[in-house]
């Protein structure tokens, strides 16, 4: 494939499409901006036409794919009453379609196992889970004596969503594969929340 070396020819969306697929698969130590560019057919000099390093490049892929997320659940939240479980049932389930129809998104914003890197999406990360806490804590608000579960719920639900995700990007279940399965794990969450 010849080479293009006109950097206006490469767009920004082209390059974080491209690049955070490489990521998720080879991982961030072992791609250079030159690999990066030579898989996409251009010259490295034309990915940094738009990005000075590959620590910019990553940054704005976890920056764009948060600010997805977190738009659609904030849209999604604006549309329900606060504190109504159903509401906490959709936003877990947006979540879960999410990650499994985004799993180059999700395995760069929740699974990266690198340190330095999980310093990029730290800030998002807590936004994202700061939005699930509040939908959860105004839902167990509601229920008398329920204040003990008010941080460790929150967390909990969090990371039971996060393991059936993992667990279905692994085996490269697509969310129509478990679409059903998603709704039942969503639902025995949701009804553990009116326990003791």
């Amino acid at each position: 494939m010849a080479r293009k070396v006109v950097a206006q020819e490469l767009s920004r969306d082209r390059i974080l499409g491209e690049a955070r697929q490489l990521f998720a698969e080879h991982g961030y130590h072992t791609l250079t901006m030159r690999s990066i560019a030579k898989s996409m057919g251009y010259s490295h000099g034309a990915l940094y036409y738009h990005f000075k390093e590959k620590a910019e490049l990553f940054y704005a892929l976890v920056t764009e794919d948060f600010n997805m997320l977190l738009s659609s659940q904030r849209d999604m939240l604006s549309r329900t009453r606060m504190g109504d479980m159903g509401q906490l049932e959709r936003l877990m389930q947006e979540f879960i379609r999410f990650g499994l129809e985004n799993p180059y998104h999700y395995e760069i914003m929740f699974m990266i196992n690198d340190s330095e890197l999980q310093n990029y999406s730290r800030t998002e990360q807590a936004q994202c889970l700061d939005l699930f806490a509040t939908v959860v804590r105004s839902v167990i608000a509601r229920q008398p004596g329920n204040e003990v579960k008010m941080y460790s719920l929150p967390w909990s639900l969090f990371m039971s969503m996060h393991g059936f995700i993992s667990y279905n990007i692994r085996y490269r279940q697509s969310y129509d594969d478990v679409k059903k399965l998603a709704e039942q794990h969503v639902k025995y969450l949701c009804e553990g929340l009116n326990s003791k």
